[in-house]
């Protein structure tokens, strides 16, 4: 069985798109809980791999800054994938980030997305958001 690719891409609330990552799923059709759980291990993953001065990420962990490359860590450390999940799952939860699938908006977490080569996913930031 061959993994199904999407592409996400973070968009400002006037339409630019400010960011893009890809990721693979094992199967055509996932929630919107696993969607986000993917996209937040992913970023950390790939973070914690390079261990840069900033994480460009869905949500901003604790103890960093926002700066125009991403968010700032004060001192060098891993980030852990599931406090930033669960940031991001509240943050879903209170309409703080908007996840457009094919130009709908994901209404919520345990809705079924069909992902195909035409599948277009976009996420919007409402807020400012501090995670772990």
């Amino acid at each position: 069985m061959s993994a199904t690719t999407l592409t996400i891409r973070d968009e400002s609330m006037t339409g630019k798109i400010i960011g893009e990552i890809t990721l693979e799923f094992l199967t055509e059709t996932i929630t919107v809980r696993e969607l986000i759980r993917s996209r937040v291990y992913q970023e950390v993953k790939d973070f914690n791999a390079k261990r840069t001065e900033h994480f460009r990420g869905l949500i901003q962990p604790t103890d960093t800054e926002e700066s125009l490359n991403g968010f700032k860590l004060k001192k060098s450390r891993e980030i852990d994938w599931h406090e930033q999940f669960a940031k991001a799952v509240e943050a879903f939860e209170r309409n703080q980030i908007l996840i457009l699938v094919n130009e709908r908006q994901a209404e919520s977490l345990d809705e079924e997305i069909t992902i195909t080569p035409q599948s277009e996913v976009s996420f919007l930031k409402l807020t400012l958001l501090v995670g772990g």
